[in-house]
């Protein structure tokens, strides 16, 4: 397995992501790894929600104040009953929303355990479903969602 540390890069196909890149991927992310990834609107910069080293560094990497929680990926509208609560009129909505480029800010879940560096101090978190195959293959390897922060500053410029 390769270090969390070590720069690697791992071409993916956008359409039938290779399942062997997927899976080294996921392994990276289990491990501690942060990843560039591609969504439907922009490239992001995740990790493992339950990787707190991880995290931080994505932190770092942003240079965003902790106070402000990232938001996560799940991989379909079941996935986000597991960490959020959803009411019947957000139900609807989101049914007809995702997958796409939408956050939808929710009280989170008590039926698991959402790290709370990703949670706001009014207990919501902010939830996609993307529109991209490679995100969905490497959440459902995965097995649990994904940190996900735009590969941006603070400026909306792209990073360096």
């Amino acid at each position: 397995m390769t270090e969390p540390n070590r720069a690697m890069t791992l071409p993916v196909h956008p359409v039938n992501p290779q399942g062997r890149h997927i899976s080294l991927a996921a392994g990276l992310l289990r491990s501690g790894g942060v990843i560039i990834y591609p969504t439907d609107t922009v490239y992001g910069l995740g990790c493992s929600i339950f990787h707190a080293g991880a995290i931080e560094r994505v932190y770092r990497i942003k240079r965003q104040d902790r106070t402000k929680p990232f938001s996560f990926l799940c991989s379909d509208l079941s996935h986000i009953s597991e960490y959020a609560v959803v009411s019947n009129e957000a139900f609807r909505l989101m049914k007809r929303l995702i997958p796409g480029p939408y956050t939808f800010l929710l009280p989170a879940s008590r039926m698991k355990q959402v790290p709370r560096s990703i949670m706001s101090k009014r207990k919501t978190v902010g939830i996609r479903v993307p529109d991209n195959r490679v995100c969905e293959a490497l959440i459902r390897e995965l097995g649990h969602p994904l940190l996900s922060a735009s590969v941006t500053d603070e400026s909306g410029e792209i990073m360096n």
